[in-house]
């Protein structure tokens, strides 16, 4: 191999790993973060939201493998794995498991930790919550109340200053008790507000499902609550499968309207049976 061949090769090789290098510093960062559940005092749930920076926006990354933990990233501390939605999300109960480390402090770290792929490295998220917990009630004249509270060495203890909804829980979305969105709590952790929403449809006795709730809070996350009230307008389901109706299912179509149906395909083959004939006729009389 003369010189300049081997000038030539040594060329190819370092723009090889200069492409290389290239694609490898390409990587988008990944962000990732968890949300924190706990419904009705009872269900607890996280969710996690991974996201990149991509030509100046962010964007929400689908199929980004997650493994959760409870306290820290170690193998027994493994709550379990997800995989992000089309919207970045990746949803996980929080399993029985966990319980002992649940149990050791008022404050509980959760760590997720993404698995490495082509467009992105690996990354990781976290946050701490402090335990809270929404007590719901309800007074006379519609009234209703909530109380919040923390844990704090091994006693609830109420938090003032902190924003709470109430709300009825429906199929869509949840509809505020009131026009006011937000109630503070106060001194004993009491958040109250009048219901103002006479009639609303509820079940077959009138019930509707009130829920105090509190949103994305930086120190206790995302706390509901629930309680069953009366206060709903009765609504009997009522359906008409098996009669006859206009837009019944099939069979069980108005009599009249099948009498104008029927009647119309008659009439048109009577019509056609008609000229069919009147052309036989006229044949016969054209043989003659």
């Amino acid at each position: 191999m003369n010189k300049h061949s081997k000038i030539f090769f040594t060329a190819i090789l370092l723009q090889l790993l200069a492409i290389t290098a290239f694609s490898q510093a390409e990587k988008n960062d990944l962000s990732l973060s968890i949300s924190y559940f706990n419904s009705n005092n009872h269900i607890q749930y996280l969710v996690a939201h991974a996201k990149s920076k991509i030509d100046g926006k962010f964007q929400m990354i689908p199929n980004i493998n997650l493994s959760f933990y409870i306290g820290t990233e170690d193998a027994a501390n493994l709550l379990g794995k997800a995989v992000s939605n089309d919207k970045g999300d990746a949803l996980l109960f929080i399993p029985p498991n966990a319980k002992d480390e649940w149990k050791k402090a008022a404050k509980v770290s959760f760590v997720i930790v993404s698995q490495k792929t082509k467009a992105f490295d690996e990354a990781k998220g976290n946050v701490d919550i402090t335990k809270a917990k929404i007590q719901i009630d309800t007074l006379a004249d519609k009234k209703i109340t909530a109380t919040l509270l923390e844990l704090k060495d091994t006693i609830w203890t109420p938090v003032k200053a902190v924003d709470m909804k109430f709300a009825i829980k429906r199929l869509d979305a949840d509809l505020n008790v009131a026009e006011t969105p937000t109630y503070a709590t106060d001194s004993l952790g009491v958040a109250s507000a009048d219901f103002k929403r006479d009639s609303l449809p509820g079940d077959s006795k009138g019930n509707l499902i009130l829920i105090a709730k509190v949103e994305d809070n930086d120190t206790y996350g995302n706390l509901s609550s629930e309680k069953i009230v009366p206060w709903g307008k009765p609504i009997t389901y009522y359906t008409e499968f098996g009669k006859r109706t206009l837009f019944a299912r099939r069979g069980k179509s108005p009599i009249w309207l099948e009498l104008l149906a029927y009647s119309i395909v008659l009439a048109v083959w009577g019509v056609l049976i008609y000229l069919i004939g009147q052309i036989k006729k006229m044949k016969k009389l054209g043989l003659n």
